[in-house]
């Protein structure tokens, strides 16, 4: 098994009070992980080290304000896949059941294309099996490492140990280029375009659910995911 991936995995979390505490047994836990070299274990305990550094509300404010604004930094995966597509509920639940089969549950919370759970289950599977399914995301992990490192966030590390892991190469010229171009999409001026409401109006027996749901499709239709091209980011391998 991949233990740098079960870490890595706590990592991605958000910064709870328990993933605090824990943080030695982290750092403890490196020196096992016999799939990375000593120069990426301590990277990884530098980056453990600097994380705890901060107190911790101040980590829990950068981590909602990078993967909790926009969608260009969603840990989600199928987000920059699916997007809203009605493909993303069959991937979801091809997902669910290759967890299933490795003994893996899930709570009612939890959506089975969140990329520390999916972490988590390559930690379990046999080493070939993991570097597969890391291939499997190359194109999404590379683009979220460099939005990170256009942000001078210290999680883009974390995002490059899993490319190293990985076995497929990346144009990362094209990521680079893709990035510089696009518009960001946590600025204030963006989302409140996505969250700005019309006027509530109550129509006959319209109820608050249905307008709950109208501003959901409002939602979705105002920010598009940013979608993968898959062949162009590996090189056509």
């Amino acid at each position: 098994m991949m233990l740098s991936l079960r870490i890595i995995s706590r990592l991605l979390e958000y910064p709870s009070d328990e993933l605090w505490q824990h943080c030695d047994e982290l750092v403890a836990a490196i020196s096992r992980c016999t799939e990375l070299s000593d120069v990426q274990r301590d990277t990884l305990r530098r980056w453990i080290g600097e994380y705890r550094q901060q107190a911790l509300f101040d980590a829990q404010a950068q981590y909602c304000g990078l993967f909790d604004r926009g969608r260009s930094l969603s840990l989600l995966l199928f987000e920059h896949v699916h997007g809203q597509s009605r493909d993303r509920g069959q991937a979801m639940i091809d997902l669910l059941n290759q967890y299933q089969q490795v003994g893996l549950e899930l709570n009612a919370k939890e959506l089975p294309d969140h990329l520390p759970l999916y972490l988590e289950y390559l930690a379990v599977v046999e080493p070939s099996e993991a570097v597969q399914g890391l291939d499997d995301i190359v194109p999404i992990v590379s683009l979220l490492g460099e939005r990170l490192k256009h942000r001078h966030s210290r999680y883009a590390d974390l995002m490059v140990l899993l490319l190293e892991l990985a076995s497929l190469d990346v144009n990362l010229a094209s990521i680079c280029d893709k990035v510089r171009q696009e518009a960001r999409d946590d600025t204030p001026q963006a989302l409140d375009q996505v969250w700005e409401e019309e006027q509530v109006t109550f129509i006959g027996n319209a109820s608050c659910d249905a307008q709950t749901k109208q501003h959901q499709r409002r939602f979705a239709d105002r920010i598009q995911p940013q979608y993968l091209d898959v062949g162009q980011l590996t090189g056509g391998q």
